[in-house]
């Protein structure tokens, strides 16, 4: 007997490697959110660019991803804001040499601490994955836009 998953235009190879980015992104938002800014940037590969409009410029690099990481959160505590990155709506198109293309929506949401959240920005983000020699999942580029901004 053969299941929908199966028959479906994807399959289950298809469902297997949806789920794994799914997971890639929840944990690399959570670092984001957690401000564990060189975790973070572990999950770029070393030479990533990182092309997001509250930048005065691209960052690249790991290094500067974890810079950027970091002055990020150090404006929030000072700001009294926590913020939650939501991600989804994942469109993930495989190359033929595995690569991946995926276009999602993030909805960024801020809470004063003690106070209301409320919707910050709502963005689109287009990321290139590629697989490490161990097999897992980096950002190598991730370019950001702002639906305010378009």
């Amino acid at each position: 007997m053969t299941t929908q998953l199966e028959t479906a235009p994807h399959g289950a190879a298809f469902a297997a490697l949806y789920a794994q980015v799914q997971q890639f992104y929840a944990h690399q938002m959570q670092l984001l959110d957690r401000h564990a800014s060189r975790e973070w940037a572990a999950t770029f590969t070393e030479d990533a660019l990182f092309d997001v409009p509250t930048l005065p410029q691209p960052v690249r690099g790991r290094a500067e991803l974890a810079a950027a990481g970091r002055g990020a959160a150090a404006r929030l505590a000072e700001a009294g804001e926590r913020h939650r990155h939501f991600m989804g709506m994942f469109d993930v198109v495989e190359r033929p040499d595995g690569t991946l293309d995926v276009r999602s929506y993030t909805t960024v949401y801020a809470s004063a601490v003690g106070g209301a959240s409320r919707v910050h920005r709502v963005c689109v983000c287009e990321d290139v994955l590629v697989r490490d020699a161990d097999g897992q999942l980096l950002v190598a580029t991730r370019k950001v836009t702002r639906d305010d901004l378009v």
